[in-house]
């Protein structure tokens, strides 16, 4: 194979800048063979934008096409898994928007069938490719920072309007979406969360439905997270605080990291806390800390780089930045903080899949339909700045 046939399954906003990468030539051995939507409008955007790119209503005709080598996936999240399962079927590679889906049972599925086929399988979590992140992500695994004891995370910067909300009928429902913030805006940062730190051992959240918008899911989040070994996380988010935060702190035993405006900085000691704190003759000693400011020269690829990854994963057996069944784990924790919060109790990892699966039907049934006017979509094919790491 000399280059990747991608057909695009979804072309709103996301699906209509992957198209445009994808087309224009901009990811080397790849090419956009085939589109897909069941909007007429979105299909005649295509027309215009994409001449000569097979279109199609039907995703399962374009899955039989025989045009395509891989699919990716940007239609509305509940739809990620049942899509990925039928191309697996087809032994097509799948590279599916965030989330992976909408609750972990479908998910799992998800996983198996990838695995049953044997094909790359990967999710568009553009941001581990930023620089801080992946440097925190080493520096935690390499034990700088020794045994974690605390994690904070602060990102309220995903400030949207009511306009917004009211663009897509599906958008902010438990119908379309799933959720609101957290499995909308933060699957990016859930997934970092896990990516540096894991998976925590219980959880205890609240999460504020329709808190700043006429929406019925939640567009504010406090989510507070034990570990095995004791450590804690507290991740806080909502979109309707402006101007927000984007400030992560992760303090250890050997010091600190803080990333922040664009720079990781680092806070360490030489010697462990620990030892200080059982040696010292001192109630209250000054101990030596070496201070590192790491600047954020370039953001990283961001959704290019994960296209370009993917690809070579296909031609060239090149390591996936962002595997396909890592997508499980963020999703875990917003299903997890729902869970919290419905239940105003303590969730356990991993998660009661039958009663999560009640709880969400039960918000699915009682949902109105129609509940808001929906705006006129613009699509501009071009990546907007909102979906990449802001600070």
């Amino acid at each position: 194979m000399e280059n990747v046939r991608y057909g695009i399954v979804g072309i709103g906003n996301m699906g209509s800048a992957h198209g445009v990468q994808l087309f224009e030539g901009r990811v080397k051995g790849a090419r956009l063979s085939a589109v897909c939507d069941c909007m007429e409008e979105r299909l005649k955007w295509a027309r215009e934008h994409f001449p000569g790119v097979s279109l199609y209503e039907d995703y399962e005709a374009l899955l039989d096409s025989g045009e395509v080598d891989a699919v990716l996936i940007a239609t509305p999240h509940k739809l990620h898994p049942v899509i990925a399962g039928k191309a697996f079927e087809r032994k097509l590679h799948v590279l599916t928007e965030k989330p992976a889906g909408i609750d972990t049972v479908s998910v799992a599925g998800m996983n198996r069938a990838a695995a049953k086929s044997s094909t790359v399988f990967g999710i568009m979590y553009n941001q581990r490719t930023n620089r801080l992140y992946r440097k925190l992500h080493d520096l935690v695994r390499e034990g700088a920072l020794g045994e974690i004891k605390r994690f904070v995370w602060i990102i309220n910067n995903w400030y949207r309007t009511q306009a917004y909300y009211d663009s897509g009928d599906w958008r902010a429902t438990w119908n379309g979406e799933g959720g609101g913030v957290l499995l909308n805006q933060c699957p990016h940062n859930l997934d970092i969360w896990q990516w540096i730190l894991g998976m925590p051992v219980k959880v205890r959240a609240f999460c504020k439905e329709g808190q700043y918008h006429r929406i019925r899911v939640e567009d504010d989040a406090t989510i507070y997270a034990e570990y095995e070994n004791g450590a804690s996380a507290v991740f806080i988010t909502s979109t309707g605080e402006y101007p927000g935060t984007n400030r992560m702190e992760i303090s250890g035993t050997l010091g600190k990291a803080v990333v922040e405006n664009g720079c990781l900085k680092l806070f360490l000691l030489e010697r462990d806390e620990r030892e200080i704190c059982f040696t010292s003759p001192e109630g209250m000693p000054h101990e030596r800390v070496n201070c590192q400011t790491i600047e954020q020269e370039e953001a990283g690829g961001g959704h290019l780089q994960i296209l370009e990854n993917f690809t070579n994963a296909i031609l060239y057996g090149e390591k996936l930045i962002a595997p396909g069944i890592e997508g499980i784990h963020g999703l875990t924790l917003s299903n997890a903080a729902y869970l919290s919060s419905w239940k105003d109790d303590w969730v356990k990892l991993p998660i009661d899949q039958e009663e999560f699966g009640r709880y969400l039907h039960k918000k699915q049934e009682t949902e109105e339909a129609g509940q808001r006017d929906v705006c006129h979509e613009n699509l501009s094919g071009e990546y907007s700045e909102r979906w990449s790491v802001r600070w």
